[in-house]
């Protein structure tokens, strides 16, 4: 089961802020399957059992830094004309998210994931992103595009892919993802 994620400030951000700073620290100094809570509790300065209460276990607690490290940062690039605001994205989201700390960072989200929450957190950062662009596009006087109908025909193979790994994901295959 997952746990709800914990309210906004105070003591409780402070405490979320500081596991997940402990979980990037020790992420980049050890192998992932070297991880422990009890380890990661040291480092932020918490018990263990903080984290079992807030996050369950490790897997969960993987799957919420992951999709907090996900979340973008800034709004699309907007490059004057949907077509090119599309391909820009798209190619940016492939190699983000074909990277080695990308492919890890969804693995962490799909691995902790018992309940929909995190993939439904990173469904709704690109949801976001797309609608944004579309949005824009309808703005400038173009036809837009259907948000979910370009999930399901460019970001879901490319996801597709780069979680199976059954291909090398090139800027042409990508490109021809993409709405003529």
């Amino acid at each position: 089961m997952v746990k709800e994620m914990v309210r906004q400030g105070g003591r409780s951000a402070r405490i979320q802020a500081e596991v997940h700073r402990a979980v990037d620290a020790l992420s980049r100094e050890l192998d992932r399957a070297d991880l422990t809570v009890p380890m990661i509790a040291e480092r932020a300065g918490v018990t263990p059992s903080t984290i079992y209460r807030r996050w369950g276990d490790l897997a969960q607690l993987l799957a919420d830094v992951a999709v907090q490290r996900l979340r973008p940062i800034a709004d699309p690039q907007d490059t004057g004309a949907m077509a090119t605001d599309l391909e820009v994205w798209l190619l940016q989201f492939t190699d983000e998210m074909s990277s080695p700390t990308g492919r890890a960072l969804l693995r962490d989200v799909f691995a902790g994931s018992v309940a929909p929450a995190q993939p439904q957190a990173c469904w709704r950062y690109t949801y976001d992103q797309l609608e944004i662009m579309a949005d824009r596009a309808r703005a400038r006087g173009e036809a837009g595009f259907d948000v979910e109908g370009l999930i399901d025909r460019a970001v879901a193979p490319i996801i597709y892919h780069i979680l199976f790994a059954d291909r090398p994901i090139t800027e042409d295959y990508v490109r021809a993802l993409l709405p003529a």
